[in-house]
């Protein structure tokens, strides 16, 4: 069963040769050696496995001319007028969204799901990044669709997009499901911003071992939910360091660290003016404890304005559960979208 609660640290992953990662003072996965069959990939995710075919939108970034990548998958069977917008997280693009995309358009929703300049097989420039620019990004896609209105499931990183695409332009906005969102305090004060060079040379290090060994922490709360997605994953991002276009994609990532570390969202739930649900996995660790990610979960709920929020976790699970266990994410999801299914 979940748990749902009427209203009553900052932590991002980019992914470097990191050390052994461990819960409770041990490794969350055994030791596996390092594969040998992984080819150099596409920093574009030419390779990626996507389960629906993409569509581009030219955009200017800084004076460079770019490519923003993203599904856009029709209802099955009798379509009820409403398109849901999913937002992927930090270390991933739109292709780990199949189960989810699947879910909605049984139940008659047009889904989009962009990759953000950065990711995936949209472009990636050398360029400041932040939150404003990503969902203006977003914004023209829809205008490029002529959709005039959009639910928003943001998960992760995508979570903090769906904050600032909410206050952004609230009147494209029908609601917003915040599903186990990074981005959870403001960690300015807690330490000062890498400096971008350092932030590069060590993202350049990079290898499987430290992919598999950050990756892990996604199921901390139960290492047996490793399972072939995540390790599908892991052996996507490990075949980008061995391109030839690997330093530019490394510095992008460490530019985006700076945009996780100096954007924060944690001011914008105030001003969400639509139904909001604070969704996911209770088990989240990567604010150190799932009590932590819990009280930030029901703080979103309560701050969220108007009595618009809610919260909604499901025990058993961590930071991403449409890879654990679809089957328990997609109905209360489902739900709560539908719930807005009258509003015009």
């Amino acid at each position: 069963m979940h748990t749902l609660l009427r209203p009553i640290a900052f932590s991002f992953l980019l992914l470097g040769a990191a050390a052994p990662v461990f819960a409770q003072g041990r490794a969350i996965l055994p030791p596996v050696p390092t594969p040998t069959d992984v080819k150099p990939g596409s920093i574009t995710c030419d390779e990626c496995p996507y389960p629906y075919p993409s569509k581009y939108l030219t955009l200017s970034v800084y004076s460079q001319d770019v490519r923003i990548s993203y599904m856009d998958v029709a209802a099955q069977g009798t379509a009820n007028g409403h398109t849901v917008l999913l937002l992927h997280g930090n270390n991933f693009g739109g292709f780990y969204f199949k189960a989810i995309i699947d879910g909605l358009t049984r139940e008659g929703f047009r889904v989009i799901v962009p990759d953000q300049i950065g990711y995936g097989r949209s472009s990636k420039p050398i360029a400041p990044y932040n939150f404003n620019t990503q969902a203006r990004n977003t914004w023209l896609i829809l205008q490029d669709q002529k959709i005039d209105k959009v639910m928003v499931v943001g998960h992760s990183m995508g979570g903090m997009l769906a904050a600032r695409l909410a206050t952004q332009y609230p009147k494209a906005v029908e609601r917003v499901v915040i599903y186990n969102p990074i981005g959870l305090t403001d960690g300015r004060f807690d330490r000062p911003m890498t400096p971008i060079d350092e932030s590069y040379k060590q993202t350049l290090t990079s290898d499987y071992q430290g992919i598999r060994a950050g990756l892990s922490r996604y199921v901390a709360h139960n290492p047996k939910a490793w399972n072939q997605e995540f390790e599908t994953y892991t052996r996507i991002r490990y075949s980008w360091t061995l391109s030839a276009e690997w330093p530019r994609l490394a510095m992008v990532q460490a530019l985006i660290g700076q945009m996780l570390y100096a954007d924060p969202v944690v001011y914008d739930w105030a001003r969400i003016q639509v139904p909001t649900l604070a969704f996911g996995g209770a088990d989240d660790m990567l604010l150190g404890t799932a009590a932590a990610f819990q009280e930030r979960m029901n703080y979103i709920a309560k701050t969220v304005p108007n009595g618009n929020g809610q919260v909604l976790l499901l025990p058993g699970l961590g930071h991403v559960p449409h890879l654990e266990a679809p089957d328990k994410v997609l109905p209360p999801l489902v739900t709560f979208l539908k719930a807005g299914l009258g509003a015009k």
